[in-house]
């Protein structure tokens, strides 16, 4: 697979602004047609433009696998009806204290680490909607554990220091994330 080079704003963080999954690519409200419709060729996805809490934070805000995406408790429910409109995914909001999501998860298809800062009567609801098993578990010491890993089915990238804070990097949370 090659390697699709682009800014969103001008900016090089393109994941505060953006998420994928194997379907669609959400892009903030903004981001030029040419360049919505190149990702999208280049992703084989369809386009979905969209806000979330009125913001384009999209990649910090939601959490986004192929069966579910959750919203924070800030989101209008316009982007909710707008997202369960052009999806077929399971789209709920999650009113927990912290709505920067995807910096407090990391999730794939089958399985997910969440944040301790969340509350665990969370957790069935967060596995309900996006179809997957969960532990909580903070990740080299860090509470926002979507912000230093990042998952897919296939693998995933992880902050070098889980290495100091762990016996090993195939820990038991690891065996349950596919291609670890």
């Amino acid at each position: 697979m090659d390697i699709y080079k682009s800014t969103i704003y001008n900016g090089p963080n393109i994941g505060i602004y953006a998420k994928v999954n194997d379907d669609f690519i959400f892009l903030p409200h903004g981001f030029t047609e040419e360049k919505s419709k190149k990702l999208s060729e280049y992703l084989q996805t369809d386009v979905i433009v969209t806000s979330v809490a009125n913001t384009s934070l999209i990649g910090i805000l939601t959490v986004i696998n192929n069966h579910g995406i959750l919203l924070p408790n800030t989101a209008s429910e316009d982007e909710l009806a707008m997202l369960k409109k052009k999806t077929d995914l399971n789209v709920e909001i999650l009113d927990v204290k912290h709505n920067a999501l995807g910096n407090m998860m990391s999730v794939n298809d089958t399985g997910g680490i969440v944040s301790p800062s969340l509350p665990k009567e969370v957790l069935n609801r967060i596995s309900d909607v996006l179809d997957i098993e969960l532990i909580q578990k903070k990740i080299a010491g860090f509470h926002q554990v979507g912000a230093v890993m990042a998952t897919s089915t296939t693998g995933g990238i992880v902050h070098p220091c889980l290495l100091y804070t762990s016996p090993s990097p195939r820990d038991s949370w690891a065996s349950r994330m596919p291609g670890w």
